[in-house]
């Protein structure tokens, strides 16, 4: 799967319990071929405002470390702050400085207190911009749903700063 033209979709969900069930049923729809899937999460902000991955995913890869640095390449995508409160090293902090100041100057990205506000879940997907509407769509029980697109160039360079200390961000992102 190539990596040119890439999205965001979002589906922001007031109850936890919906965002779980949307989330399988977004992996169901990529297991029937409807659509590929770079990468996904479903991510849970308490009351307090403290962020965690419940569930996440990417079918290029495994499980242990390179499963959690995909859920952090998802993580960074959606709001650069998540991860650089959890993710260490210089490469990435740089990486999620210019994130944050391409979607500033572009326009691109979501803002991730309007999907994600202090009590909400939010399924996060990265996918190629061919299949943003069927994604969008699957998620059918979010209360307010989006596609944008992101910069592949962005997603290349955070995967791969992500990949060389994957241990020290699958360590943060499971705390």
């Amino acid at each position: 799967m190539g990596t040119e033209n890439l999205s965001l979709v979002v589906g922001s969900y007031d109850d936890p319990a919906t965002a779980s069930e949307d989330y399988q049923a977004l992996r169901s729809g990529q297991d029937s071929g409807g659509y590929e899937i770079i990468g996904a999460v479903v991510l849970v902000r308490d009351k307090d405002g403290k962020v965690q991955v419940k569930e996440h995913g990417d079918k290029s890869v495994g499980h242990g470390a390179a499963w959690g640095a995909g859920a952090g390449v998802v993580v960074g995508l959606f709001a650069p702050p998540l991860l650089a409160a959890t993710a260490v090293g210089a490469g990435i902090g740089a990486i999620l400085g210019k994130i944050k100041k391409n979607r500033d100057e572009k326009k691109l990205g979501v803002d991730a207190d309007e999907y994600l506000a202090p009590g909400t879940s939010a399924i996060v997907a990265v996918v190629d911009d061919r299949w943003a509407d069927r994604v969008e769509k699957a998620l059918e029980r979010a209360d307010k749903r989006i596609s944008k697109a992101i910069d592949a160039d962005d997603y290349e360079k955070l995967r791969k700063a992500i990949e060389e200390s994957a241990d020290d961000v699958v360590e943060q992102l499971n705390s």
